[in-house]
């Protein structure tokens, strides 16, 4: 009977071998394999067996991550094993990194999202911005993209292009029949360039939006977190909103301008039937329901305490922070009734947070502190020394570009995890300030504009079948270097007038 199960496993493992991808399969070979190899036979002179495992670890776990040999959250889950039983870090200080503040920042600000999704006030938020535009086509995917990155905000691109994408293919669908355009051709033609830079529109805005709040993507929280673990030092929702909103705006702004006055430009301007269109979306959500105004209230009064908290909350509470706002915000939702038998938002709604980001929050910030615990960012720094007077507009060009095109293949959750404390341990090598550098990572993991495999957003709207794939690359190659050029420029001039760089020593500081 043993035998019997025993055969049973092998037939299964080899039906499913027969399914699984040969690439991932040797990226699963390949993961601890590198491991062994860096763990065993790698023994650099200045580096403990501690830093070592965290090494070992990290390359481990970013093979995985690259590759995606098992799902990403599932991975992110390595670290609780492989940390304390190679000797790097104890099981209580590995798993205390997935209860980090920051990750309840983020669990709070996706309630609220829930909330507003449960009651569609985030569809109506939209397609009132929509509407307030104007029938001009340009205008139309300026409407959909401000709506985008405005949502994006808030809630997690994907959930915004979900939400968006319906919408504009709807609109995308109807073009040649509210142009009454006789020629097919043109007809064909004209509806082919929209519905391109309409569906590039949504999903570029989700991913340019999410950089303009420290919840609007994981990389941002996870950028904060690394900062308070490292530096001690924190900053605020309104600090990083001054440096991100307007990078947003200006990114946006050209990314418009490049879609409909370059790529895609129209040849027919006026798009006369849309008002009706969006009329008839919003007929059919009705009036705004008391729900709606209850999430809406709760939303604008919990943005507000984050915009203003270093400037007037602190000084009645002055424990309080951004996580103790978005968790408060959370649960007032639970409070508030919604009729007789329901809730704001219940318990039912708010299960469909995303724990898969959760837990790659968790092991991201696992890996940041090995390689501050261990000593490993220390070693790094050593041996990077030797481009000790380097221009820093050379090594920023240098990072922006490197994270710009490696997040177009990989997690750039996954990439901003792993790259922070490689880029701490070159700012303390080199004697520059890290938060430069560190923040242009962090903005430039959000510019995944090339692949459809980059991030769901180009996923969603990729599905539409207005888009190729040497259509999306080689605009969004385009797109790249335009945001490489802004990020430089405004992390050069503009960011010392507008975030207050404090002093630090030359290492990171072990929290």
């Amino acid at each position: 009977m043993h035998l019997n199960f025993f055969f049973d496993c092998l037939n299964d493992a080899y039906r499913l071998n027969m399914k699984f991808n040969s690439g991932k399969l040797a990226a699963l070979v390949a993961g601890p394999l590198v491991f062994a190899v860096l763990f065993f036979l790698f023994q650099p002179e200045g580096l403990s067996m501690q830093g070592r495992a965290i090494l070992a670890g990290t390359a481990w776990i970013a093979i995985w991550w690259i590759t995606e040999a098992i799902p990403i959250p599932a991975t992110s889950l390595l670290p609780i094993i492989i940390f304390p039983l190679s000797g790097a870090m104890s099981l209580s200080n590995t798993t205390s990194s997935y209860g980090h503040s920051m990750v309840f920042l983020y669990m709070g600000g996706f309630m609220i999202a829930l909330a507003m999704e449960k009651w569609n006030l985030h569809r109506r938020i939209a397609l009132n911005i929509i509407k307030l535009v104007g029938t001009n086509v340009r205008n139309i995917i300026l409407g959909f993209m401000i709506s985008s990155a405005f949502i994006s905000m808030w809630i997690s691109n994907t959930a915004t292009t979900m939400m968006m994408f319906p919408i504009a293919l709807a609109v995308a669908r109807q073009f040649g029949v509210l142009f009454n355009l006789e020629n097919e051709e043109m007809a064909a033609l004209e509806e082919k360039k929209f519905g391109i830079s309409i569906m590039l529109g949504i999903a570029w805005a989700s991913s340019i939006g999410g950089m303009s709040t420290l919840i609007g993507t994981p990389t941002n929280a996870i950028f904060s977190a690394v900062i308070r673990d490292y530096y001690n030092t924190s900053i605020t929702f309104s600090d990083w909103m001054l440096f991100g909103l307007p990078v947003s705006i200006l990114i946006l702004v050209i990314c418009w301008l490049f879609l409909t006055r370059v790529a895609f430009k129209p040849r027919i301007n006026q798009f006369a039937g849309i008002s009706d269109t969006i009329d008839s979306e919003l007929a059919g959500l009705g009036k705004i329901s008391p729900e709606e105004t209850k999430v809406l209230i709760v939303f604008l009064f919990t943005a507000i305490s984050w915009i203003t908290r270093s400037f007037f909350i602190t000084k009645v509470f002055p424990g309080i922070d951004d996580t103790i706002i978005a968790i408060a915000g959370a649960l007032v939702l639970f409070l508030i009734p919604a009729g007789k038998k329901d809730f704001v938002l219940d318990w039912d709604t708010a299960r469909r947070l995303p724990w898969g980001i959760l837990l790659l929050f968790g092991g991201g910030l696992a890996i940041a502190n090995g390689f501050s615990d261990t000593g490993l960012a220390e070693w790094i720094g050593n041996y990077l020394k030797v481009f000790s007077g380097t221009d820093f507009l050379i090594i920023l060009a240098a990072v922006v570009i490197l994270i710009n095109f490696l997040t177009e293949i990989t997690s750039n959750v996954a990439t901003i995890s792993i790259m922070l404390p490689i880029i701490a341990s070159i700012a303390a090598a080199l004697e520059m300030h890290p938060f430069g550098l560190m923040i242009a990572a962090t903005i430039s993991a959000s510019c995944a504009y090339m692949l459809p495999v980059s991030t769901p957003p180009n996923a969603i709207v990729f599905s539409s079948g207005y888009i190729k794939i040497t259509e999306m690359a080689k605009t969004g190659f385009l797109m790249n270097v335009v945001s490489i050029i802004i990020i430089i420029v405004m992390i050069k001039y503009y960011l010392p007038l507008v975030m207050d760089l404090p002093e630090l020593q030359a290492r990171p500081v072990i929290p």
